[in-house]
């Protein structure tokens, strides 16, 4: 007489209805043996499925005491019920059960994958059990391309593919017409005769006669237990199957690997809802990723323009502080000021400064002007070069010698016909000015480019002759070489002081300049870029819902999934890689777009520079696998979590 190989004492099942509770199994006591062919039968609504769903560790939510092989299933974790019906059971539906966009050879090896076999092994004896069932031929075509008795002949290999000690068969050829359902009977008995445990439900009496032992079950209680035909289990034992086991490392990668490859067909094929869930990220991402681009060209614009008047200025603003703008009305700057500076060891050169706008006339063309006063070093210390005649000296400054210098831009107004601007005499106002040279546009102004030319005469004359004042706007300070500039920017300060004997100026040197745009420009750049941060945070709701839809969707999958023994940690792994996926297609779909945005409105919009950055856009894929695995693991759970047995009877 064989062993036992399962023992169940007062076993109870109760489902809750409403208000009430509904007993489905009533203390069934039940012993199987190794070998046997059982058939189970009863009514619908009797409580055979329920039993057979306990019995294949479908089910947890029983009472009582059932042992496996002398194991108490109750004490057992999910993973380890899941190894047991990976490595012990075999389950045939009545439905089938087959994963639809897998072929008949990649649903037999399911099992096995799980099961850690070497992919070589598990194919070969999927292919051989599909010969044996007389599937060969169609190994290869997905179940909607098989018949009802192929697609149940698929099922059974796949029950087999780890050896299947103890076959479940529930309503087996319920789906199936006459002469297939005779084959599958005789199947099973020949799985019988080698061994294999067979345990049957069904209703119909005449396959329950095929059984060695019927039990009877009606309204959740045994009824009845019978030996059949004098027979019982085969003495010979059944053959152990040889899969080859890779290592455990190899394990894991393998089953990565294969989740892999279902997350992506899961994706290719919902290809439209794929896309509409990516596109937050896309968005999100490309909108990160343009924004810094933008925020780092734009400072490297300003920065290059303040490194054109060198790193080593001081300028000199009337006000107690530089935010102190009324120019108009503060007139504490005046020459001797710029020439008391300019004879101290620190200054490498000083230039005065006044300005006003005008309008300039040479002959028939006139054109707006920035008017500037400035001293004979004003060129020197902002590092300007001339281009052709030559700059003021310093006989034109005492004397207020009517003379100018343009720009590149200004000689281009005036004279477009390509005249020699040299000696020529332009109206500035009503003030005549003789040009004694050009020098090349300007670099270093700051935001949007005006139209007007750029004038330059000696502050005296400016001073005199066009604004009738005897004050500075502005004194800017070139720090030589080897001085420091902070320690110069100390004796302006007090000398000044001494001179005026009060604080009423400010001092700006470029350094500050430039933290101060840093610091704005991060501070904006950070700002929008909290904003696009936002639509990826919307963006990882959409793939949050969406995974969540797909699990909903995709429920029955999951359910045969842990029948054939994946664990917890496969099917969260799996919709994981899903989420990540769908959410670094989108990031790389997304940096690609902020890339051709950058592109076409570099060359549309004159004056703006993208700069992409390496730790950019590493950042942005970072962000989008984050959002995946952040969004992606409440759905990925709640997938891990869901009850097999619930899981299978899901429309």
């Amino acid at each position: 007489m064989n062993e036992a190989i399962i023992e169940v004492r007062g076993l109870r099942r109760e489902f809750p209805a409403g208000t009430e509770t509904i007993t489905v199994l009533n203390d069934i006591d039940l012993t199987i043996r190794q070998g046997e062919l059982i058939a189970i039968i009863g009514q619908s609504g009797s409580g055979k499925s329920t039993l057979m769903n306990i019995l294949g560790c479908l089910d947890r939510g029983w009472t009582g005491e059932y042992r496996l092989a002398g194991r108490d299933v109750a004490r057992l974790g999910p993973d380890e019920l899941a190894r047991l019906r990976r490595e012990h059971f075999g389950f045939i539906f009545q439905r089938y059960q087959l994963l639809t966009d897998l072929d008949a050879v990649e649903n037999v090896e399911v099992p096995a994958a799980y099961a850690g076999a070497a992919k070589a092994d598990r194919r070969a004896r999927a292919r051989n059990l599909l010969e044996r069932l007389g599937m060969g031929d169609r190994s290869t075509h997905r179940p909607a391309a098989l018949s009802g008795g192929q697609q149940q002949r698929v099922s059974v290999a796949r029950a087999l593919m780890n050896g299947g000690d103890i076959i479940f068969a529930d309503e087996p050829t319920g789906a199936l017409d006459s002469k297939s359902g005779r084959d599958l009977l005789a199947l099973l008995r020949e799985l019988h005769d080698e061994g294999h445990t067979i345990i049957i439900v069904t209703h119909d009496p005449a396959i329950a006669a095929m059984a060695n032992r019927i039990i009877e079950i009606s309204d959740g209680v045994i009824v009845s237990d019978k030996q059949m035909n004098g027979a019982g289990a085969p003495e010979a034992g059944r053959q152990p199957i040889d899969l080859k086991r890779i290592p455990r490392w190899r394990e894991a990668l393998d089953r990565s690997a294969e989740a892999f490859a279902i997350a992506v067909r899961a994706l290719s094929s919902h290809q439209l809802r794929t896309f509409l869930t990516m596109l937050g990220i896309i968005i999100g991402i490309a909108s990160v990723v343009s924004v810094v681009a933008l925020g780092q060209g734009s400072q490297a614009q300003v920065l290059e323009r303040i490194s054109s008047i060198g790193t080593n200025t001081i300028n000199v603003l009337p006000g107690a502080s530089a935010a102190d703008r009324r120019l108009g009305a503060i007139r504490t700057l005046v020459p001797a000021d710029a020439e008391a500076i300019a004879a101290q060891a620190y200054a490498d050169s000083v230039t005065p400064q006044v300005s006003s706008g005008g309008t300039v006339r040479y002959r028939g063309v006139s054109a707006s002007a920035q008017v500037t006063g400035v001293g004979t070093d004003y060129f020197r210390v902002n590092n300007r070069s001339v281009v052709a005649g030559v700059t003021f000296d310093a006989a034109g400054v005492e004397s207020l010698s009517q003379e100018a210098v343009i720009d590149a831009t200004g000689r281009s107004t005036l004279f477009p016909n390509g005249e020699d601007p040299l000696g020529q005499v332009i109206l500035v106002g009503n003030v005549p000015l003789r040009i004694i040279g050009v020098i090349a546009a300007s670099t270093n102004t700051f935001g949007p480019q005006s139209n007007a030319i750029a004038v330059y005469t000696p502050y005296t004359t400016a001073m005199s002759r066009m604004l009738g004042q005897s004050w500075l706007s502005t004194i800017t300070v070139r720090v030589a070489d080897d001085a420091d500039i902070s320690a110069a920017q100390t004796a302006i300060s007090s000398l000044l002081e001494q001179r005026h004997g009060l604080i009423d100026f400010a001092l700006q040197n470029t350094d500050t300049i430039r933290e101060t745009i840093q610091s704005t420009s991060q501070t904006l750049t950070l700002l929008i870029s909290a904003i696009a941060v936002i639509s990826l945070v919307v963006g990882g709701i959409g793939v949050m819902n969406i995974m969540l839809v797909s699990v909903r969707e995709r429920t029955r999958e999951i359910g045969v999934r842990m029948a054939v023994g994946a664990r917890q940690s496969d099917i969260m792994q799996q919709f994981l890689i899903e989420a990540v996926l769908v959410c670094l297609i989108g990031g790389a779909i997304g940096v690609a777009l902020s890339l051709g945005i950058g592109f076409g409105v570099s060359r549309l919009v004159s004056g703006l520079s993208f700069i992409y950055s390496p730790t950019t856009i590493i950042a942005a894929f970072v962000s989008s696998t984050l959002i995946g695995v952040g969004f992606g693991f409440m759905p990925a759970r709640a997938a891990a979590r869901l009850d097999p047995v619930v899981a299978l009877a899901s429309e």
